[in-house]
């Protein structure tokens, strides 16, 4: 039951994503020409849902040559406001298009002289005529059973924002060698061109153990490599879990018990990774989204063979890369 009813939450969100292709018109390319002519940034908005979904298309657009923030609606009116200039373009995200603290900016925005584009799933909105632009993001209906939590119509917004930075990607002709571009001090952008493998820990300097392994020499291991980490294996060295210090601190306010506990039965399940292929400029996005400061590399077999630190990539003193 769980396994059909998953199924067609995933088609339904699927379905939401692929009709967005027919409502694409001419709107998508007036924003993309204005978005690649900008002299400013583009300043992306939302509240809810709409505003994390807002934070990862700022975030994509960000790593593929597009400079990007995102504003805050209730921040915006206590004097963030004033980051927008008419060298920018703001793209609104609202569903419904009557997101009262969204609305409430689009004329301040407009006298700035910025042109406002909706992402928005009403095209008769409040949100839709007032701006310059309109992107139909609608849905035919949410996944969610009560028709309430956002979840198909989060996932057409995101998709959208996918399908803006690629269009942006292939009309700069934005390459890896570009990122170097945006780090002018020398050995980041040389970093940044590298592979994972290139600078990640491995050998004895990977925090691991294996499943069955007791809390306490779980945590020993931990303090003893100084990472805040312990990654989790099982007898053929593939990932099942990780433990981080701010997951033992969590589980302290619990006043969850170690004593006679086993990693297994703490540890969080499916952590984020790396590929040890996997261009740095990526894995910094990965870290950067998910606030994240150190992953675990693992093969195509899913087997732990490194673990890339945020500060591996930033420098630690001189360019060190493993040998080949």
């Amino acid at each position: 039951m769980s396994i059909e009813r998953a199924k067609e939450v995933l088609r339904i969100e699927a379905d939401g994503i692929i009709k967005l292709a027919d409502k694409l018109d001419e709107s998508f390319s007036r924003l993309v020409e204005l978005i690649y002519k900008l002299r400013g940034r583009v300043i992306v908005a939302g509240i809810g849902k709409s505003g994390l979904i807002a934070r990862k298309i700022v975030a994509t657009l960000n790593s593929t040559g597009t400079r990007s923030l995102f504003l805050h609606p209730v921040e915006a009116m206590h004097g963030d406001l004033g980051i927008v200039s008419a060298d920018d373009v703001f793209i609104a995200i609202s569903n419904s298009g009557e997101t009262d603290e969204l609305n409430i900016l689009i004329s301040s925005i407009r006298a700035a002289g910025c042109p406002v584009t909706a992402f928005t799933g009403n095209p008769n909105s409040s949100l839709a005529s007032r701006s310059d632009i309109v992107i139909n993001v609608g849905v035919e209906k949410e996944a969610c059973p009560l028709g309430l939590a956002p979840t198909a119509s989060t996932s057409a917004q995101m998709a959208m924002g996918d399908a803006l930075a690629v269009v942006l990607i292939e009309k700069r002709k934005f390459s890896p060698s570009d990122f170097h571009k945006f780090h002018p001090g020398g050995n980041l952008g040389h970093r940044l061109a590298h592979q994972v493998s290139d600078i990640m820990l491995t050998g004895k300097s990977v925090p691991k153990v294996l499943e069955g392994t007791d809390m306490e020499t779980a945590l020993a291991e931990m303090d003893s490599q100084k990472l805040g980490v312990i990654f989790i294996i099982d007898y053929n060295d593939i990932l099942t879990g990780i433990i981080t210090d701010g997951d033992v601190r969590r589980m302290v306010i619990r006043k969850t018990l170690f004593e006679g506990a086993k990693v297994e039965n703490l540890m969080v399940g499916e952590p984020k990774h790396v590929d040890p292929a996997m261009p740095l400029y990526e894995a910094l996005n990965i870290m950067e989204t998910h606030q994240i400061t150190i992953l675990p590399a693992i093969d195509e077999a899913g087997k732990l063979v490194g673990a890339l630190h945020l500060h591996d990539i930033l420098g630690k003193g001189a360019l060190k890369f493993n040998p080949v």
